[in-house]
């Protein structure tokens, strides 16, 4: 019998939260087979059928007349991609714009990007196991121990969940095994970096089983500060998931995950980026001399950190009924706090001290679906999904004895040594009623129809506290004080919308192993709310934005090819999005300093084609290639907000970005990789990993300004090991590198104050060692 125990030091932090001894208790889970994990050597060159739930059901994903990608557990390992902003690294037509967890958006062919306030949902639609996830910082931890990802791009707001206009990332974890699995796995590399992981899974009874994995990872960060030399954008951060399965027989499953998260970082760190003649002038003001070149670095004086804590649990229920129906029901909630610490100002004088949003949301979910049997004329998929999200979230700025001169460009001791705090709160109520159908007209062709039907309410308020310190001052200056940051109630304002989805496809079956099709669906999602202050002579309606709208024709075909050693699957797609809602921040003839607005920015188009291809050639060598061409324009914006460098000139001024490109939108992505492994005598195992990933430039902001363009760039990434027999497990001993050409690239650009642009810097070369031992 072997335990695994965990050091104290790290079992500490869980143990203080709720169902943590549960979680700890089942670390020591007991497993009773001596046979050893194997390596995943091909034995043959033909692809094996990969199984996907996109339609509600496990089918063979060529079978799905849906434009997907899927990676395999074992594909991100062999690439070591284990962080939400690693995923675009592999995926086509796939943005991830990564500052810190709360500023963080997944766009699908350019549909999703700037999107951060609390009370507005992303595009592109997040699920972990079945259970949708209203913020993409809720997936901000490492995705260890994971079977499974999926990306299906376009609307799929037919079957899952709410608010997908633009795609789904459907993230599925190994689920326990009556069979015992345990490993073990210790990296170290440069920067600090230090991550532990591990995973034990077997049966408790003939019918109970159950599944542990934690990790613990850590690094000392990349971004130096030359004004003290801290480094930032290093931290650390871990979790543990546990898992119950009783299966008491063929016709029945109960399947339980919790899990816990927690990070205490330096990430999101502001690096300068681009400024503008504003924001030169008012640095000079206060005297700081930022380094304006792009080279990764910052001069700050105040606080820079983050903490998040988040978790969760979900009850997936499946029972096998009469006739081959199956009935479903997944019941979850989780939450998110998010605490930072911000300078602001980019400088290392004192203006703006310290700033953030503190967060907290609280999301339930119950879904149930029935399934009807399979390999009749007709089939489908037919249910009710109920959600509810509670967030609040905590403004605050303290402002130093630069700020006046900074934020205004004249000392009149309205913002100086001032501190402001404002609260928001919001509510969303979903409801939701589904059906999807798939009608087989004869043995080759068939026709798929889905529609859903959604009610959303959301309620919010808004409460500016009075500034506290500062001067005393004279009474127009104290009035000019209240009119910027004076005390503000909103009370219960909202919205509600009732949202259709729907869904119209066909596809023809060439022969065996080709099929083409072709759809049509539309998308929706609801109005979003601003949780901010309106702009000085506007009340709470302001803060109210409509609905996003999407309508999506695709034709495509999906094949294999050579005795099913070359898989080849492409489409076209065509996207037309009204009430693009986005955030961005403004600078009004009321306001002094920038404002956050949510606005629906006009009208979008997405148009473009997509490939996926996965070869192998011969034994042990998998070859994969995927890539896109993504069109993004908006062909109506003439509200647009200026950039910093129109903006110097008339704060208050719009700009026409018809025509343009959307923000965050790469034109073209490839991705290529290739895995090799050669199968040697007494059980040697080496293999090799390389895989480069591209993306053209992109647009940084919403007002697409010269200082905030994110340039072309293409990353490398490479491995080496070997697996070997040890007692009675298998042992593997790898070196890897990341960035191995060491390229300066930027995840994401956002508008801060006065001019400037700050940038999230990605990772620099990185190389390390990993020791893992499965038994």
């Amino acid at each position: 019998m072997f335990r695994l125990k965990v050091n104290p030091r790290f079992a500490a932090p869980f143990a203080r939260r709720p169902g943590a001894a549960l979680l700890l208790a089942l670390i020591q889970l007991p497993a009773w087979a001596d046979t050893p994990a194997t390596g995943d050597a091909q034995a043959d060159t033909h692809l094996e059928t990969v199984t996907v739930s996109a339609r509600r059901r496990e089918e063979n994903a060529q079978d799905i007349p849906t434009p997907m990608t899927t990676l395999s557990g074992q594909a991100l390992e062999n690439q070591r991609l284990y962080r939400l902003q690693d995923l675009q690294q592999a995926l086509p037509s796939v943005n991830i714009a990564y500052s810190q967890s709360r500023v963080s958006n997944i766009a699908v062919r350019g549909i999703g990007n700037n999107q951060v306030g609390e009370g507005l949902e992303g595009s592109t639609g997040l699920y972990i196991d079945n259970v949708y996830l209203s913020r993409p910082g809720m997936a901000s931890f490492d995705l260890l121990d994971l079977d499974q990802i999926e990306l299906l791009r376009g609307p799929q707001g037919t079957l899952f969940g709410k608010n997908t206009t633009a795609g789904v990332l459907n993230i599925s974890t190994r689920a326990p095994t009556f069979t015992p699995e345990r490993s073990l796995e210790v990296s170290g590399g440069e920067y600090g970096y230090a991550q532990t992981k591990g995973t034990v899974s077997g049966p408790l009874t003939d019918t109970l089983a159950g599944r542990v994995s934690f990790y613990r990872t850590r690094d000392d960060g990349y971004v130096d500060n030359q004004h003290d030399g801290r480094s930032f954008n290093g931290g650390e951060r871990e979790g543990l998931r546990g898992q119950l399965l009783f299966q008491p027989d063929d016709d029945f499953s109960l399947r339980w995950i919790t899990d816990y998260n927690q990070e205490k970082s330096t990430n999101g760190v502001l690096t300068l980026y681009g400024a503008s003649d504003r924001f030169r002038q008012r640095a000079t003001l206060i005297g700081a001399n930022p380094d304006y070149a792009r080279d990764g670095n910052v001069n700050i004086d105040s606080p820079q950190s983050l903490a998040v804590f988040q978790g969760g649990s979900s009850l997936e229920a499946n029972w096998n009924l009469d006739g081959g129906y199956r009935l479903t029901s997944i019941t979850a909630y989780r939450y998110w706090h998010f605490l930072p610490h911000n300078d602001a100002d980019l400088t290392d004088q004192p203006a703006i001290l310290d700033s953030g949003t503190e967060v907290t949301t609280r999301q339930y979910s119950q879904e149930i679906r029935l399934a009807s049997p399979v390999g009749e004329t007709f089939d489908y998929v037919l249910g009710a999904y109920l959600y509810r999200q509670d967030t609040g979230n905590r403004n605050f700025a303290d402002y130093g004895p630069d700020a006046d001169l900074f934020l205004t460009g004249v000392n009149r001791d309205i913002y100086n040594n001032v501190s402001t705090q404002t609260n928001g709160k919001v509510t969303t109520d979903s409801y939701a009623l589904f059906a999807q159908g798939n009608w087989h007209l004869t043995d080759r062709l068939d026709l798929t129809a889905g529609i859903r039907g959604t009610y959303e309410e959301k309620t919010a308020d808004v409460h500016r506290f009075d500034p506290t310190g500062g001067a005393t001052l004279s009474t127009a200056l104290q009035a000019s004080r209240q009119a910027q940051m004076g005390g503000y109630q909103s009370g219960e304002f909202g919205l509600h919308s009732a949202s259709p989805s729907g869904l119209l496809s066909l596809s023809y079956h060439l022969s065996d192993n080709l099929m083409t099709y072709a759809s049509l669906a539309h998308g929706e999602k609801s109005g979003g709310i601003n949780l901010a202050v309106p702009s000085s002579g506007m009340d709470s309606d302001s803060l109210v934005i409509g609905p996003e709208r999407l309508n999506d024709a695709e034709v495509g075909f999906k094949s294999t090819w050579f005795d099913r050693s070359l898989l080849v699957n492409a489409n076209l797609f065509w996207m037309g999005v009204n009430g693009y809602q986005a955030s961005t921040r403004v600078i009004t003839a009321a306001s002094a300093t920038p404002v956050t607005v949510l606005a629906n920015a006009g009208t979008v188009r997405s148009r473009g084609a997509e490939l996926d291809l996965t070869w192998l050639p011969v034994r042990g060598l998998t070859l994969n290639l995927n890539g896109s061409y993504n069109d993004t324009t908006y062909l109506s914006f003439k509200n647009a907000p200026c950039p910093g460098e129109v903006s110097t000139v008339n704060a208050a001024a719009t700009c026409d970005l018809s025509g343009h490109a959307v923000v965050g939108a790469s034109k073209w992505i490839a991705n290529a990789s290739g895995h090799y492994q050669w199968n040697l005598a007494n059980g040697l195992q080496p293999y090799a990993n390389l895989s480069y990933s591209y993306r053209s430039a992109a647009e940084g902001t919403l007002d697409n300004s010269a200082l905030s363009k994110i340039d072309a760039y293409g990353l490398v990434n490479a491995s080496t090991g070997v697996r070997f027999d040890v007692g009675d497990g298998q042992a593997d001993v790898s070196l890897w590198v990341r960035n191995l050409t060491d390229k300066d690239y930027y995840l994401t650009a956002s508008a801060v104050s006065n001019g400037a642009y700050s940038g999230s810097i990605g990772s620099p070369r990185t190389a390390g060692v990993t020791l893992r031992y499965d038994f």
